[in-house]
């Protein structure tokens, strides 16, 4: 096994990591809530977490509303007599 240097990879800089905190989600995983990284556009359209939640709730109740409509019947289907 090969020993493993104390260097970072030549495409990060330590300066990318000054604003690093340790233990910033700690509650929140400890509450048992879900932890998901946004992208920055994204972002920017929720100015909170309530927003996010929200806008999560609404999708998925559109997508049972929508699913309900477009669901295959479960009945078992009649074979169609030649006339």
């Amino acid at each position: 096994m090969k020993k493993t240097k104390d260097e970072m990879r030549a495409e990060y800089q330590r300066s990318d990591f000054k604003t690093l905190e340790r233990g910033k989600f700690f509650k929140e995983v400890a509450k048992g809530t879900g932890v998901a990284l946004i992208d920055p556009a994204i972002a920017k359209s929720f100015p909170t977490s309530e927003a996010v939640n929200e806008a999560l709730r609404n999708l998925l109740t559109f997508t049972e509303q929508t699913s309900r409509i477009t669901a295959r019947s479960k009945r078992a289907s009649r074979k169609r007599v030649a006339a």
